[in-house]
């Protein structure tokens, strides 16, 4: 088993609320810069900056996974991640359809710019990205699993936008596997309040919107190899909970 650092929840200058510095480019390099092995680029509701980013990831030697962050019907935040770049940009052209058709005013939420492989500003997406989308909590494991990725409730300590905060339980009939938590230290907290938790492996990732929020080498994971679907199994192997060690 190889062990990987990671940091596999961050934003690009693609999502609204990323900062203009969150090119594709810029943070890659600084997960090189950090030690970090893989991350993943998990804009709001879009994929459209991960083909950049993963050419910046074979340059800097950086295992970069196509994601996305996901907001469900109920305003849920899930993790998206895929093993190909075809798959992440498939589930994006259905994904664009399902979000509610609000119009981004940049002045107040922010530009939404999607970039080539040389950081350039190609474009702009039209639709607010941080708006919902039409697709229910209990719809999108497998919708994802339809598109060959995994899935998993994002940050569920925060205090919005989480599987707690806005539904207060665990639905009953859930099937997910692991579980993002942004602070390690409400862990124990959380899985004795919501018992469900116990069976999950739990990540911890930094949910980065600048790049000096990008997380340090802490966390790691232990997957069977370097390659993305051997990653994502790993995610969901019942062989382990969560590992953390400082560098």
């Amino acid at each position: 088993m190889i062990p990987l650092y990671y940091d596999l929840h961050m934003h690009s200058c693609l999502s609204p609320c990323g900062d203009d510095d969150m090119t594709p480019a810029n943070l890659v390099g600084m997960a090189a810069v950090k030690g970090l092995d893989v991350i993943a680029l998990t804009d709001h509701n879009s994929c459209r900056n991960c083909p950049a980013a993963m050419k910046h990831g074979e340059e800097y030697g950086v295992i970069v996974i196509p994601g996305m962050e996901l907001t469900t019907s109920e305003e849920v935040h899930v993790v998206c991640l895929f093993p190909t770049l075809d798959d992440a940009l498939s589930f994006d052209a259905y994904v664009y359809d399902h979000i509610l058709p609000i119009k981004n005013k940049e002045h107040i939420f922010g530009r939404q710019q999607i970039m080539d492989k040389e950081d350039h500003v190609t474009g702009n997406v039209e639709r607010l990205l941080i708006s919902a989308t039409d697709i229910s909590f209990d719809r999108i494991f497998a919708l994802v699993s339809s598109y060959h990725g995994i899935a998993y409730p994002a940050h569920i300590d925060k205090t919005t936008t989480s599987l707690l905060s806005n539904l207060g339980f665990v639905p009953p009939d859930s099937t997910f596997l692991c579980a993002e938590i942004h602070n390690m230290g409400n862990l124990h907290r959380i899985q004795k309040e919501h018992p469900y938790f116990l069976q999950c492996n739990i990540v911890s990732s930094s949910d980065a919107h600048y790049l000096e929020d990008i997380n340090e080498p802490y966390y790691q994971l232990y997957s069977e190899s370097r390659s993305i679907p051997d990653i994502l199994a790993a995610l969901l192997r019942r062989t382990w909970r969560y590992f953390s060690r400082k560098r």
